[in-house]
Protein backbone atom coordinates (compact mmCIF):
# COMPACT_ATOMS: atom_id res chain seq x y z
CA UNK A 1 0.00 0.00 0.00
CA UNK A 2 1.38 3.41 -0.55
CA UNK A 3 1.26 6.68 1.61
CA UNK A 4 0.29 10.18 1.68
CA UNK A 5 0.35 11.48 5.45
CA UNK A 6 3.18 10.70 8.16
CA UNK A 7 3.62 11.52 11.55
CA UNK A 8 6.14 10.28 14.44
CA UNK A 9 5.57 6.75 15.03
CA UNK A 10 4.54 5.39 18.65
CA UNK A 11 7.44 4.97 20.93
CA UNK A 12 8.74 1.73 21.81
CA UNK A 13 9.68 0.50 25.26
CA UNK A 14 10.68 -2.95 26.62
CA UNK A 15 11.67 -4.51 28.99
CA UNK A 16 13.15 -7.67 30.38
CA UNK A 17 13.69 -9.84 33.78
CA UNK A 18 16.61 -11.68 34.91
CA UNK A 19 16.10 -14.44 37.46
CA UNK A 20 17.29 -13.78 41.05
CA UNK A 21 20.56 -15.42 42.02
CA UNK A 22 19.25 -17.81 45.23
CA UNK A 23 22.14 -17.84 48.12
CA UNK A 24 21.88 -20.68 50.00
CA UNK A 25 22.63 -19.46 53.99
CA UNK A 26 20.11 -21.50 55.59
CA UNK A 27 17.97 -24.38 54.96
CA UNK A 28 14.66 -23.22 56.71
CA UNK A 29 12.34 -20.22 55.60
CA UNK A 30 14.89 -19.20 53.33
CA UNK A 31 15.13 -22.21 51.16
CA UNK A 32 10.92 -21.93 50.88
CA UNK A 33 11.00 -18.29 50.14
CA UNK A 34 13.55 -19.53 47.03
CA UNK A 35 11.11 -22.18 45.80
CA UNK A 36 8.31 -19.79 45.26
CA UNK A 37 10.03 -17.17 43.47
CA UNK A 38 12.14 -19.80 41.54
CA UNK A 39 9.15 -20.44 38.70
CA UNK A 40 8.29 -16.46 38.40
CA UNK A 41 11.75 -15.26 37.98
CA UNK A 42 12.91 -18.37 35.24
CA UNK A 43 9.17 -17.15 33.63
CA UNK A 44 11.36 -13.73 33.26
CA UNK A 45 14.38 -14.95 32.09
CA UNK A 46 12.97 -16.84 29.40
CA UNK A 47 10.26 -14.22 28.03
CA UNK A 48 11.19 -12.47 24.48
CA UNK A 49 9.99 -9.93 23.32
CA UNK A 50 9.24 -9.05 19.78
CA UNK A 51 6.99 -6.56 18.83
CA UNK A 52 4.77 -6.88 15.94
CA UNK A 53 4.52 -3.96 13.40
CA UNK A 54 0.45 0.06 8.51
CA UNK A 55 -2.09 -1.11 6.49
CA UNK A 56 -4.03 1.54 4.34
CA UNK A 57 -7.15 1.56 2.59
CA UNK A 58 -5.87 4.70 0.43
CA UNK A 59 -2.95 5.53 -1.51
CA UNK A 60 -2.09 8.35 0.55
CA UNK A 61 0.84 7.78 3.71
CA UNK A 62 -0.52 7.01 7.36
CA UNK A 63 -1.32 9.35 9.31
CA UNK A 64 -0.73 8.19 13.37
CA UNK A 65 -2.02 9.84 15.66
CA UNK A 66 -1.44 8.65 18.83
CA UNK A 67 1.39 6.74 20.43
CA UNK A 68 1.14 2.92 21.61
CA UNK A 69 1.19 2.12 25.83
CA UNK A 70 4.30 0.18 26.59
CA UNK A 71 1.70 -2.41 28.25
CA UNK A 72 1.21 -3.62 24.17
CA UNK A 73 4.45 -5.59 23.60
CA UNK A 74 4.03 -8.91 22.05
CA UNK A 75 5.90 -11.84 22.81
CA UNK A 76 7.15 -14.22 19.63
CA UNK A 77 7.27 -17.19 22.05
CA UNK A 78 3.71 -16.56 22.65
CA UNK A 79 1.66 -14.93 20.64
CA UNK A 80 0.21 -13.40 23.68
CA UNK A 81 0.01 -9.89 25.26
CA UNK A 82 2.67 -8.77 28.22
CA UNK A 83 0.25 -5.88 29.42
CA UNK A 84 -3.28 -5.39 30.46
CA UNK A 85 -4.04 -5.39 26.64
CA UNK A 86 -3.74 -9.48 26.67
CA UNK A 87 -6.73 -10.79 25.28
CA UNK A 88 -9.70 -12.36 27.79
CA UNK A 89 -9.56 -15.73 28.86
CA UNK A 90 -10.15 -18.36 26.91
CA UNK A 91 -13.81 -19.68 26.68
CA UNK A 92 -14.43 -23.66 27.41
CA UNK A 93 -13.97 -25.44 24.56
CA UNK A 94 -16.87 -26.11 22.25
CA UNK A 95 -18.46 -29.91 22.43
CA UNK A 96 -18.69 -32.22 19.68
CA UNK A 97 -22.71 -33.53 19.36
CA UNK A 98 -21.45 -36.34 20.77
CA UNK A 99 -20.61 -33.90 23.79
CA UNK A 100 -16.72 -34.40 22.90
CA UNK A 101 -14.72 -31.15 23.12
CA UNK A 102 -13.62 -31.05 19.23
CA UNK A 103 -10.20 -30.18 19.71
CA UNK A 104 -9.46 -29.66 16.54
CA UNK A 105 -12.46 -27.48 15.69
CA UNK A 106 -11.75 -24.54 18.14
CA UNK A 107 -13.18 -21.92 16.04
CA UNK A 108 -16.38 -23.97 15.65
CA UNK A 109 -19.32 -21.25 15.73
CA UNK A 110 -16.78 -18.54 14.86
CA UNK A 111 -17.20 -16.09 11.83
CA UNK A 112 -14.35 -14.53 10.52
CA UNK A 113 -14.25 -11.62 7.57
CA UNK A 114 -10.85 -11.78 5.52
CA UNK A 115 -10.50 -8.32 3.51
CA UNK A 116 -8.29 -9.21 0.72
CA UNK A 117 -6.66 -5.27 -0.11
CA UNK A 118 -7.28 -3.70 -3.54
CA UNK A 119 -8.25 -5.68 -6.55
CA UNK A 120 -6.70 -6.75 -9.72
CA UNK A 121 -9.24 -5.07 -11.94
CA UNK A 122 -8.47 -1.87 -10.13
CA UNK A 123 -5.85 -0.50 -12.83
CA UNK A 124 -8.46 -0.85 -15.57
CA UNK A 125 -11.81 1.11 -13.59
CA UNK A 126 -9.34 4.16 -11.90
CA UNK A 127 -12.91 6.53 -12.75
CA UNK A 128 -15.28 3.95 -10.41
CA UNK A 129 -12.27 3.22 -7.79
CA UNK A 130 -11.82 7.17 -7.52
CA UNK A 131 -15.14 7.71 -6.38
CA UNK A 132 -15.66 9.81 -3.24
CA UNK A 133 -17.10 7.90 -0.14
CA UNK A 134 -18.37 8.69 3.33
CA UNK A 135 -15.73 7.41 5.86
CA UNK A 136 -17.56 8.90 8.62
CA UNK A 137 -15.24 11.63 9.88
CA UNK A 138 -14.42 12.99 5.95
CA UNK A 139 -14.20 11.22 2.29
CA UNK A 140 -12.02 9.74 0.20
CA UNK A 141 -11.53 7.19 -2.76
CA UNK A 142 -13.40 4.09 -2.83
CA UNK A 143 -10.46 2.48 -2.84
CA UNK A 144 -6.79 2.23 -4.95
CA UNK A 145 -5.14 0.14 -7.26
CA UNK A 146 -2.58 -0.75 -4.15
CA UNK A 147 1.22 -1.09 -5.45
CA UNK A 148 3.53 -3.30 -6.87
CA UNK A 149 7.27 -5.25 -7.06
CA UNK A 150 9.17 -4.04 -9.23
CA UNK A 151 8.58 -7.32 -11.38
CA UNK A 152 5.07 -6.36 -11.79
CA UNK A 153 3.70 -8.87 -8.92
CA UNK A 154 0.56 -6.58 -7.67
CA UNK A 155 0.04 -5.92 -4.54
CA UNK A 156 -3.63 -7.29 -5.06
CA UNK A 157 -2.66 -10.65 -6.17
CA UNK A 158 -0.72 -11.31 -2.88
CA UNK A 159 -3.62 -10.19 -0.86
CA UNK A 160 -5.84 -12.38 -2.70
CA UNK A 161 -3.61 -15.16 -2.06
CA UNK A 162 -2.63 -15.08 1.07
CA UNK A 163 -6.10 -14.23 2.01
CA UNK A 164 -7.49 -17.56 0.20
CA UNK A 165 -4.07 -19.67 1.94
CA UNK A 166 -5.78 -17.62 5.32
CA UNK A 167 -9.48 -19.04 4.78
CA UNK A 168 -8.48 -22.77 4.42
CA UNK A 169 -6.56 -22.43 7.60
CA UNK A 170 -9.28 -20.91 9.63
CA UNK A 171 -11.70 -23.42 8.07
CA UNK A 172 -10.15 -26.24 8.91
CA UNK A 173 -10.09 -24.94 12.23
CA UNK A 174 -14.13 -24.56 12.32
CA UNK A 175 -14.38 -20.99 11.17
CA UNK A 176 -16.84 -19.85 9.11
CA UNK A 177 -15.03 -17.64 6.50
CA UNK A 178 -16.39 -14.77 4.65
CA UNK A 179 -13.92 -12.92 1.79
CA UNK A 180 -14.70 -9.00 1.11
CA UNK A 181 -14.41 -10.59 -2.44
CA UNK A 182 -12.80 -13.54 -4.36
CA UNK A 183 -11.27 -13.80 -7.63
CA UNK A 184 -12.89 -16.51 -8.12
CA UNK A 185 -16.29 -14.72 -9.02
CA UNK A 186 -14.51 -12.15 -11.04
CA UNK A 187 -15.44 -8.52 -9.40
CA UNK A 188 -14.34 -6.46 -11.91
CA UNK A 189 -13.06 -3.43 -9.50
CA UNK A 190 -13.61 -2.78 -5.35
CA UNK A 191 -15.29 -3.16 -3.24
CA UNK A 192 -14.97 0.68 -2.22
CA UNK A 193 -13.42 0.83 1.40
CA UNK A 194 -17.14 1.23 2.96
CA UNK A 195 -18.73 -2.00 1.23
CA UNK A 196 -15.65 -3.56 2.92
CA UNK A 197 -16.53 -2.35 6.23
CA UNK A 198 -20.06 -2.89 5.99
CA UNK A 199 -19.69 -6.77 5.32
CA UNK A 200 -17.67 -7.08 8.39
CA UNK A 201 -20.29 -5.85 10.37
CA UNK A 202 -23.35 -7.13 8.70
CA UNK A 203 -21.42 -10.56 9.29
CA UNK A 204 -21.26 -10.22 12.53
CA UNK A 205 -17.48 -11.22 12.91
CA UNK A 206 -16.41 -11.79 15.33
CA UNK A 207 -12.65 -10.97 14.06
CA UNK A 208 -11.96 -9.18 10.61
CA UNK A 209 -8.29 -8.71 9.47
CA UNK A 210 -7.45 -6.74 6.12
CA UNK A 211 -4.30 -7.48 4.28
CA UNK A 212 -2.23 -6.06 2.56
CA UNK A 213 1.54 -5.16 1.44
CA UNK A 214 3.42 -1.78 1.51
CA UNK A 215 5.51 0.39 -1.26
CA UNK A 216 7.32 2.57 0.12
CA UNK A 217 11.06 3.06 -0.36
CA UNK A 218 13.79 0.55 -0.64
CA UNK A 219 15.59 -0.11 2.55
CA UNK A 220 12.17 -0.10 4.17
CA UNK A 221 11.59 -3.69 5.28
CA UNK A 222 9.37 -5.74 7.78
CA UNK A 223 5.78 -6.08 8.99
CA UNK A 224 3.08 -3.97 10.42
CA UNK A 225 0.10 -4.06 12.24
CA UNK A 226 -2.72 -1.06 11.90
CA UNK A 227 -5.24 -0.82 14.71
CA UNK A 228 -8.46 2.02 14.74
CA UNK A 229 -7.77 4.97 16.26
CA UNK A 230 -10.80 6.56 18.58
CA UNK A 231 -13.33 8.04 16.10
CA UNK A 232 -16.55 9.16 16.05
CA UNK A 233 -18.50 11.17 12.98
CA UNK A 234 -21.20 10.70 11.35
CA UNK A 235 -21.10 7.04 10.57
CA UNK A 236 -17.84 6.01 12.59
CA UNK A 237 -17.73 5.64 16.27
CA UNK A 238 -14.21 3.15 17.01
CA UNK A 239 -15.15 3.43 20.94
CA UNK A 240 -16.44 -0.26 21.52
CA UNK A 241 -13.77 -1.90 18.90
CA UNK A 242 -10.48 -0.23 20.23
CA UNK A 243 -9.69 -2.96 22.89
CA UNK A 244 -10.41 -5.72 21.14
CA UNK A 245 -8.76 -4.95 18.19
CA UNK A 246 -5.47 -3.82 20.17
CA UNK A 247 -5.80 -7.28 22.04
CA UNK A 248 -6.53 -8.90 17.81
CA UNK A 249 -3.35 -6.72 16.40
CA UNK A 250 -1.24 -7.67 19.45
CA UNK A 251 -1.59 -11.39 18.47
CA UNK A 252 -1.41 -11.26 15.18
CA UNK A 253 1.55 -9.67 15.77
CA UNK A 254 3.01 -11.72 17.95
CA UNK A 255 2.35 -14.98 16.12
CA UNK A 256 3.15 -13.56 12.39
CA UNK A 257 6.40 -12.49 13.76
CA UNK A 258 7.64 -16.18 15.00
CA UNK A 259 6.00 -18.08 12.47
CA UNK A 260 7.33 -16.07 9.06
CA UNK A 261 10.68 -14.82 11.00
CA UNK A 262 10.05 -11.03 9.58
CA UNK A 263 10.50 -8.20 12.19
CA UNK A 264 8.81 -5.28 12.72
CA UNK A 265 9.10 -2.56 10.41
CA UNK A 266 12.25 0.20 10.87
CA UNK A 267 10.78 2.52 9.09
CA UNK A 268 7.15 3.45 11.27
CA UNK A 269 5.70 2.26 14.75
CA UNK A 270 9.48 2.63 16.47
CA UNK A 271 10.15 -1.38 16.29
CA UNK A 272 6.57 -2.10 18.17
CA UNK A 273 4.95 -3.26 14.85
CA UNK A 274 1.97 -1.62 15.82
CA UNK A 275 0.78 1.62 14.36
CA UNK A 276 -2.57 3.50 15.32
CA UNK A 277 -4.51 5.29 12.54
CA UNK A 278 -7.68 7.06 12.13
CA UNK A 279 -7.77 7.87 8.05
CA UNK A 280 -9.13 4.19 7.44
CA UNK A 281 -12.49 3.95 6.29
CA UNK A 282 -12.74 0.09 6.46
CA UNK A 283 -11.34 1.04 10.61
CA UNK A 284 -13.14 4.02 10.91
CA UNK A 285 -16.36 2.53 9.73
CA UNK A 286 -15.97 -1.48 11.10
CA UNK A 287 -18.60 -1.83 14.39
CA UNK A 288 -16.62 -5.18 14.97
CA UNK A 289 -12.75 -6.05 15.93
CA UNK A 290 -10.74 -5.51 12.98
CA UNK A 291 -6.93 -4.68 11.76
CA UNK A 292 -5.09 -4.03 8.74
CA UNK A 293 -1.58 -6.41 8.25
CA UNK A 294 1.30 -4.76 5.96
CA UNK A 295 3.33 -8.24 5.26
CA UNK A 296 6.38 -6.45 4.13
CA UNK A 297 7.40 -3.64 2.08
CA UNK A 298 7.32 -4.78 -1.99
CA UNK A 299 9.40 -2.18 -3.23
CA UNK A 300 12.54 -3.33 -1.13
CA UNK A 301 13.69 -6.43 -3.17
CA UNK A 302 14.49 -8.34 0.39
CA UNK A 303 10.78 -8.04 1.25
CA UNK A 304 9.44 -9.09 -2.66
CA UNK A 305 11.40 -11.90 -2.38
CA UNK A 306 9.36 -13.45 0.47
CA UNK A 307 6.43 -12.07 -0.80
CA UNK A 308 6.78 -13.71 -4.15
CA UNK A 309 7.63 -16.95 -2.29
CA UNK A 310 4.50 -18.91 -2.34
CA UNK A 311 6.10 -21.41 0.83
CA UNK A 312 6.54 -17.66 2.28
CA UNK A 313 3.16 -16.67 1.29
CA UNK A 314 1.59 -20.15 3.33
CA UNK A 315 3.80 -18.89 6.37
CA UNK A 316 2.06 -15.53 6.68
CA UNK A 317 -1.31 -16.91 6.31
CA UNK A 318 -0.51 -19.03 9.06
CA UNK A 319 0.83 -16.88 11.14
CA UNK A 320 -2.48 -14.68 10.56
CA UNK A 321 -4.47 -17.68 11.57
CA UNK A 322 -2.55 -18.44 14.53
CA UNK A 323 -3.28 -15.17 15.98
CA UNK A 324 -6.47 -15.20 14.79
CA UNK A 325 -7.28 -18.31 16.89
CA UNK A 326 -5.02 -16.73 19.71
CA UNK A 327 -7.34 -14.00 20.13
CA UNK A 328 -10.53 -15.90 19.95
CA UNK A 329 -9.57 -18.24 22.84
CA UNK A 330 -9.39 -21.30 20.74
Amino acid sequence: MRYDESSPPPPESSSSVSPDRPWYTRRSTLVVAVAALAPACLAGWVLTEVLGGGASDDSRPPRIVMPLASSSHVSASTGTGTGPASPAPSPAPRATPGGTPDAARPLAGRTVVIDPGHNPGNFKHTAEIDRQVDIGTNRKECDTTGTTTNSGYMEAEFTMDVSQRLRTVLEAKGAKVVLTHDAAKERPFGPCIDERARIGNEAAADAVVSVHADGVSAGNRGFHVILPARVKGGGADTAKIIDPSRRLGERIAGNFARTTGSAPANYLGSGTGLVVRDDLGGLNLSTRPKVFIECGNMRDAKDAAQLTSPEWRQKAAQGIADGIVGFLGG
